[in-house]
Order: structure tokens, then C-alpha cells, then sequence
């Protein structure tokens, strides 16, 4: 028996729909920890994941935070966004390291885990 989640509708149909039938984006410009960025608001007459998108967005918001709040897949939220992209509605950037960012020691990692360990 399957189990549906309030609020969700994630039929293979109702999918299909959002995103015009394509099941990729052709592009890697989105993973789960890329920033969104709205540089538009929504219009009349424009789908109701878009404006949503756009409404989410006004700061920057995680690729995985918008599939959450849309309550969709991570992989149709990514086609939502390369829409939006590929009009200029979205900008989107990769978080990335600060210059002076550097893994911490491995000794220190070693005692933590061994401390784990013990618990």
C-alpha cells in the first residue's frame, strides 16, 4: 500500500507537467548547495513553481532549500531552476572556499574520533 505525504502530489504525471516532460537540464550549473539568487519578481500568468522559486530566493537559498519548500524532487527542482536560469530570472553561484580555508589537522581529527570511540 503506498503512503502519500500530506500536501505532496508526486505522480509521475504531475511531474511530467512541471517540467514539460524533460527529466534533465542538459546543464551541471545546479547542485544541492548551489546558491539561487531571484533578479526578478514573479509576473502574471507564470508557473506557479517559478513565482515561487522567485518569491523563496529574495536572499540567497540552497538548491535543497527550494526543493524542500516546493515540496519536490531535488531533480525537478533543478529543471525549475535552469528555466528560470536560462531567462535571467535566477542567478545562481557555487559556494566556495575562502582562500585562508584549510582541512583541519589530522591528529586532531584522530583524537576526536577516538573520543567518538569511547562514548
Amino acid at each position: 500500500m503506498s503512503r502519500l505525504r500530506p500536501g505532496r502530489d508526486d505522480s509521475p504525471d504531475r511531474l511530467y507537467t512541471l517540467t514539460g516532460g524533460r527529466s534533465r537540464t542538459g546543464s551541471t550549473a545546479f547542485d544541492v548547495v548551489t546558491l539561487v539568487v531571484a533578479e526578478s519578481d514573479p509576473v502574471p500568468g507564470m508557473q506557479s513553481e517559478h513565482a515561487a522559486i522567485l518569491r523563496m530566493c529574495r536572499f540567497p537559498t540552497a538548491v535543497v532549500e527550494v526543493a524542500a519548500g516546493l515540496g519536490l524532487p531535488v531533480s525537478i527542482t533543478r529543471i525549475l531552476l535552469a528555466d528560470l536560469h536560462d531567462t535571467g530570472r535566477i542567478s545562481a553561484r557555487h559556494p566556495r572556499p575562502t582562500s585562508s580555508y584549510r582541512l583541519p589537522d589530522h591528529d586532531i581529527l584522530e583524537q576526536v574520533l577516538v573520543g567518538l570511540r569511547n562514548l
